[in-house]
């Protein structure tokens, strides 16, 4: 039996002031702080009498979520560059209007760029691949993962077993301080049996 639960790194300054996230390094707001600080005392009621191992990305706003909610179950995360949020090239540091205007592409496909030096959903699909795979054949049995709404949408198609092509016409994707529970049992059927849980931020 395998446990997993993902989060959604709560809000971030960029969430507030109209800036692209991507690899930018946008830190919590004070908001995001008190929502990771929710999380953590939930999960230390709920998950009081198992040993958990914490992966998280390294961007600061998703380091900054697992290091709250670590604290108070006594975790420290270990960082992977792996679980980065999708890469939008040029268009990092710029705002969000800025990249409606220049577009360079239209994303239709996923192995379309929305920039030459962005990636697509494949280059970030293969990114994660490795760590995915690593994860689900460790003994570790019980796996807090903190990282991104674009991928942890990827990280989900995943684990259901689905293809990379699925992304050209479905998706599931969370919210900002979304916490979802995966189960996989020791006949390999893999469970969602939450999918971001917003009441952890509430």
């Amino acid at each position: 039996m395998k446990t997993i639960i993902t989060i959604q790194h709560t809000q971030s300054v960029h969430h507030t002031n109209g800036m692209v996230g991507s690899w930018t390094d946008w830190e919590l707001s004070e908001l995001g702080v008190e929502q990771a600080n929710r999380i953590g005392k939930r999960l230390k009621a709920e998950l009081s009498e198992k040993k958990f191992v914490m992966y998280s990305s390294d961007l600061l706003r998703a380091k900054q979520t697992a290091k709250i909610v670590g604290q108070y179950l006594g975790l420290i995360p270990i960082l992977r560059t792996e679980l980065r949020e999708r890469n939008l090239g040029k268009c990092c540091g710029k705002s969000v209007q800025w990249l409606r205007e220049n577009l360079e592409m239209q994303e239709k496909t996923i192995d379309d760029r929305l920039f030459s030096d962005a990636e697509s959903r494949r280059d970030e699909w293969n990114r994660l691949q490795p760590f995915f795979d690593e994860v689900m054949t460790s003994d570790d049995e019980n796996i807090i993962i903190v990282s991104h709404g674009d991928l942890l949408s990827v990280f989900n198609s995943m684990f259901l077993g689905l293809s990379i092509e699925t992304i050209n016409t479905s998706e599931m994707f969370g919210l900002a301080g979304g916490v979802s529970y995966m189960f996989e049992n020791n006949e390999r059927k893999r469970f969602i049996k939450r999918m971001s849980d917003m009441s952890y931020v509430n």
